[in-house]
């Protein structure tokens, strides 16, 4: 490994850890304030859809499996739904309507009063989680969001979004991850005692 390569290394790990730093300066009361309306809207037997494209439909995948199964402590299931996961579904809409209908088109049929949309996009602006949030919104909703740019239009749209600034899609998702385990531990540890 030559000294270039590990001064990369060293770059990429420094911006993470200041990201770190910068998430515990301002993203504690969001993070809070994030568990308790999912936790929230669970109780009141709502369910949580997620949707992103790419690396956020993974984060939205993983965390329905840690609602619908479990993060750390054993607790009952809870209702979580991935948008991203039914490929006859999405590539039903996507063919007949549009890409950018994937995630809405599921909103307007599965989402209702006192549910959570959790929407996922790095730059804030894409299509189909834009426009899925718009639909969660008409639905009355609650709206969350996860960015990496600050001022968005999903920002603009939702109830409550944490944004993990960074040019760096990947930097951005690291801090995604770190906050969603948090809030599922919480949301755990409210429900392990039911």
């Amino acid at each position: 490994m030559n000294e270039d390569t590990r001064k990369r290394i060293a770059e990429t790990i420094e911006t993470h850890k200041k990201m770190v730093v910068e998430f515990e300066r301002r993203g504690i009361e969001t993070i809070v304030s994030i568990a308790q309306a999912v936790a929230d809207a669970l109780e009141r037997n709502g369910t949580v859809y997620l949707c992103g494209n790419g690396g956020s439909a993974a984060d939205a995948q993983h965390i329905a499996g840690e609602l619908v199964g479990r993060f750390c402590r054993q607790r009952k299931a809870l209702a979580a739904v991935a948008l991203s996961t039914d490929t006859s579904v999405v590539t039903c809409i996507a063919n007949d309507y549009s890409y950018e209908k994937i995630f809405a088109r599921q909103v307007e049929a599965l989402v209702r009063k006192g549910d959570i949309l959790w929407a996922f996009s790095t730059s804030g602006s894409s299509a189909n989680v834009i426009a899925a949030a718009e639909a969660a919104r008409k639905r009355d909703a609650y709206v969350i969001a996860f960015t990496g740019t600050s001022n968005s239009k999903l920002e603009e749209i939702a109830d409550i979004c944490l944004c993990a600034e960074n040019e760096s899609t990947a930097r951005s998702q690291e801090i995604h991850q770190l906050a969603y385990h948090i809030i599922c531990d919480l949301i755990d540890r409210r429900f392990s005692n039911t």
